[in-house]
């Protein structure tokens, strides 16, 4: 038979026949999912219990080292905004405009958060021949299972027919020839050294390798570039592979809440025990936040319907470290009643149980410092656990201890979530210094021993406040649960939960108060916001919410005083807005203080808000220097910035535009409208627009001085195919239309042109007396009071004052009084010959002529509520700044000119606001 029979014969007969085995295994394996305790044979059918999460497309394979308690605090003030989602199903199909075909996906998500159960999802449904039936072959591999293969040659062929023995049975080896998919679990877990700079290309699937060039050749597309490969890894270890391998990152967010209460009423079939379920965690901001993790929903439930069961209308638990204080007696009670013969109503702790929880705790604990996730037997032997019976407790607490069996019968160790292993560390952390005084979080540790109980005291407070000064130091926020756990376990309320194996208590009762201020102490140190955050959810596990509720009450009756906050309750307002979500979707500066100041204490709350209103705040460069922050930061949620009527000018939208070309910017609507922008601010933004002009939809520059060559940069982005931005806003809306006042006008100054040009003649102009007239100085007003922001241009010849006044100056004689500039009432700026000065309470300020070189036309912007005064020589492209006044204006201003002998001065027309779409 020839060759190309043989394959014919493979793909017509064996293939298939391969492939229904294949399918048949691949659904025994993975049609159920073990929830409680796996070797006592409690499964649950995955697509009984499988509830959809989801997952956006988007975003970048960057590092981020943060802990993921933090990260999925973040998501879950974004769980509620459009964003684009994909189903599981889905993931190797282009999306709408997407030429290129998709060969590797990457799919980021912390711990728990379902990663894994997504691939036995896609596996099972494949397997089940409901999805993605052009694939001939799936092949599910977890990074664990392929660590123990380190030392290992194998061919690409050999590793599939290791793991997947139909293949090797039917005699497959030419995998080229079908649409295979190979799912890498676990990047983050990956302990091989996969290098994509120095590995030699590999292109046979039959040449043997180790396992580690055998990943980066498929990564790379080097070896079987026909294969379809899923990547699922935890955020932080997400660069170990270069973004030009990936065609596609994906994140699981976990569970939005509608899919969070279907969870539950899954569990749950009983509508008002689901009810009730649902609402006590939408009250409890803690465990509202960790149920986006779908594993966290799996512990609560355990927990709850225990809890429910056992003390039927009882109190629920309310903090973290209840809840996990709960699970561990509940998990203790299921080893009693299935592995000891016990009943309900039994102790829930032996000595053999309290000494294992004791070596898992320390487990917990060392490991947690060394920033492991994973261990291996070396690692319990150290702690004194007996792997024998760390089988058992594998299977026992399979909510606490997973034991994942490699190939070779080789074994690794990890708890479930990351939450449980930091619990346990601190519960062995507090039982240690119960038990024998040692501190283990002190770089000095020594033991108390008996003393009195001044010195007792002293040394709990010693102890908590050590745990708190070591968290705050963490770079990346490792410590954060740990520390709320360790505090919690301080209330005796909590530690009589633990009665049994707690063999005595640590009495906090009065050390409690000090710990409180200690922590509130911190709070107004000047931390991070992810550090002040966390030490408010600390508080909230001591019970002790009395400054949150300060701040609160406040809010409710109106009363909040911006003016008199500390730093303390600054913290706990950001603290408030960001545990409400109906606050975060528009955040407007206003209703709090409209000032820096307050920006600069709420710029977390703009970062995880959805729209910003700072319009009309007194907003310099200091704010749009920390808005670089918040515009560049890879969690931020901002989506609309409105910066209008802020005198941010060219110098603030530079400091601007470094967060606009960041990868990260997200910013899709900006409005600076009235912020004394010209064509140098334009060019800024252009720059920043093409370095990143996938997302700002929307830009409004109106009540600004583009000038052509601005205008032109920003037009051509809207031509340009790469850009996004489809609608730009520009020219002077602010412009005043001033009308000259003739009552005011001095005899010698003539009108002309429809009163918008003003002239001094030799003779006399027949105007009837008035009292407002100006009798001695050739002076006028005009009739526009202002009170707000207004900008107006005139063209000038000769030598002229441009001013403005209250309207009560001195009209009568020539002194000071009557002369703009000369008093305390008014403010102006003189153009004589080539030089120009500006005057205010008869001290004058000579301009350097770099300022003030020759131009006919003169600006003048004046921002009454902000109390600035600006003057500028205007050209036909730009806007050049001449002087500024800061002072508080008292009254209504009037704009006003002085003209010498054959010098005029003329109102000057305002361009139209322009759209351009």
């Amino acid at each position: 038979m020839k060759q190309e029979e043989l394959a014919d014969c493979l793909h017509r007969y064996i293939a298939p026949l391969c492939q229904h085995k294949f399918k048949s295994n691949l659904k025994e394996k993975f049609q159920c999912v073990f929830e409680g305790i796996a070797k006592a044979g409690n499964p649950t059918l995955l697509n009984q219990i499988y509830t959809e999460l989801y997952i956006t497309e988007g975003g970048t394979g960057q590092v981020n080292d943060e802990h993921e308690i933090r990260q999925i605090e973040t998501t879950s003030r974004k769980l509620h905004r459009p964003e684009t989602t994909i189903r599981q199903e889905e993931l190797f199909k282009a999306s709408p405009g997407r030429d290129e075909p998709i060969r590797t996906v990457m799919t980021k998500g912390v711990a728990g958060i379902g990663k894994t159960v997504l691939t036995q999802k896609f596996t099972l449904d494949w397997a089940e021949d409901k999805a993605n039936q052009d694939i001939h072959f799936t092949f599910p591999f977890t990074f664990r299972e392929l660590n123990v293969l380190k030392e290992k040659k194998l061919s690409l062929v050999e590793l599939v027919h290791h793991f997947f023995t139909e293949t090797k049975e039917a005699g497959i080896c030419r995998f080229e020839e079908f649409q295979v998919v190979f799912i890498f679990d676990g990047l983050d877990e990956c302990r091989l050294p996969l290098d994509f700079h120095n590995t030699e290309t590999l292109t046979d699937v039959t040449e043997s390798t180790s396992v580690d060039v055998l990943l980066t050749n498929l990564i790379r597309g080097k070896l079987l570039p026909s294969a379809r490969l899923w990547i699922t890894t935890r955020p932080a270890a997400a660069n170990q592979i270069p973004p030009e391998c990936v065609d596609m990152v994906t994140e699981v967010r976990g569970f939005t809440d509608p899919q969070k209460e279907e969870y539950f009423r899954k569990r749950f079939r009983d509508e008002e025990q689901g009810n009730r379920i649902i609402s006590h965690i939408e009250t409890s901001r803690s465990l509202h936040i960790m149920c986006h993790i779908p594993v966290f929903c799996w512990i609560t439930a355990s927990v709850l319907e225990d809890v429910l069961k056992t003390r039927e209308g009882g109190e629920l638990p309310k903090t973290l470290t209840e809840m996990y204080i709960h699970f561990l007696v509940v998990q203790s009670k299921v080893k009693n009643i299935k592995y000891d013969g016990g009943s309900e109503t039994d102790p829930h702790w032996s000595p053999e149980s309290r000494k294992m929880i004791e070596s898992l705790g320390k487990l917990a604990f060392e490991q947690l410092q060394k920033g492991n996730l994973i261990f291996y037997e070396s690692d319990l032997t150290e702690c004194g656990i007996d792997i024998r019976a760390a089988s058992v407790y594998s299977g026992v607490f399979t909510q606490i201890f997973k034991e994942e069996r490699g190939l070779y019968q080789d074994k690794v160790f990890c708890f479930v979530h990351l939450s449980v292993q930091e619990f346990l560390a601190a519960l062995y952390v507090h039982l240690t210094f119960t038990n024998s005084g040692l501190n283990l979080l002190s770089e000095e540790q020594s033991t108390s021993g008996k003393s009195e109980t001044r010195k007792d005291n002293f040394a709990v407070t010693q102890f908590y406040q050590s745990a708190v000064d070591k968290a705050l130091q963490s770079p990346n926020g490792h410590l954060d649960l740990f520390l709320r756990f360790l505090l919690g376990l301080s209330l005796w309320t909590n530690q009589i939960l633990l009665r049994g194996l707690l063999t005595k208590g640590l009495n906090t009762v009065l050390t409690y108060h000090k710990i409180v201020q200690y922590i509130q102490r911190m709070i107004s140190e000047n931390f991070s916001t992810e550090k002040t955050i966390n030490l408010f959810h600390c508080l909230n596990e001591l019970n002790d919410r009395s400054l949150v509720e300060e701040i609160q009450q406040y809010l409710s009756s109106g009363r909040l005083s911006t003016d008199e906050l500390s730093p303390a309750e600054w913290s706990a307002l950001v603290f408030i807005l960001l545990s409400s979500e109906k606050d975060l979707d528009v955040f407007d500066l206003k209703k709090y203080s409209a000032s820096e100041e307050a920006l600069l204490r709420l710029l977390p709350v703009v970062k995880a808000s959805n729209k910003a209103l700072l319009s009309g705040c007194n907003l310099s460069e200091r704010s749009c220097e920390a808005l670089v922050s918040v515009l560049s930061s890879q969690s931020s949620s901002l989506r609309e910035l409105d910066l209008s009527k802020n005198n941010l000018q060219d110098s603030g939208v530079k400091l601007l535009s470094i967060g606009l070309e960041s990868p990260y910017c997200m910013l899709e609507c900006l409005r600076l409208s009235g912020c004394l922008i010209t064509e140098e601010g334009c060019a800024s933004l252009a720059s920043a627009l093409s370095s990143n002009p996938s997302h700002l939809r929307e830009l409004d520059l109106s009540y600004n001085h583009p000038g052509e060559s601005g205008v032109k940069l920003l037009s051509a982005g809207l031509k340009d195919p790469h850009w996004r931005l489809d609608s730009l806003r520009y020219g002077e809306a602010y412009f005043c239309e001033l009308t000259l006042d003739t009552n005011t006008a001095h005899r010698k100054i003539k009108l002309s042109d429809n009163n918008r040009k003003v002239t001094h003649v030799r003779d006399n102009q027949p105007y009837p007396d008035h009292p407002d007239r100006f009798d001695q100085c050739p002076q006028l007003l005009c009739t526009n009071a202002l009170t707000g922001r207004c900008y107006w241009e005139v063209e000038k010849k000769g030598d002229v004052l441009v001013a403005v006044t209250y309207r009560g100056i001195s009209r009568r004689g020539d002194s000071a009084d009557c002369r703009f500039g000369e008093n305390q009432h008014s403010w102006s700026l003189f153009c004589y010959g080539d030089r120009v000065s500006v005057w205010h309470n008869n001290r004058q300020t000579l301009i350097p002529r770099s300022s003030s070189s020759v131009s006919n036309r003169v600006g003048v912007y004046v921002d009454c509520p902000a109390g600035t005064l600006s003057f500028y020589r205007v050209s036909s492209d730009t806007l050049i700044h001449i002087h500024t006044f800061n002072t508080t204006f008292t009254e209504p201003l009037y704009p006003g000119f002085g003209v010498c002998s054959g010098s005029s001065v003329s109102l000057c027309f305002p361009p139209p606001v322009r759209e351009t779409v």
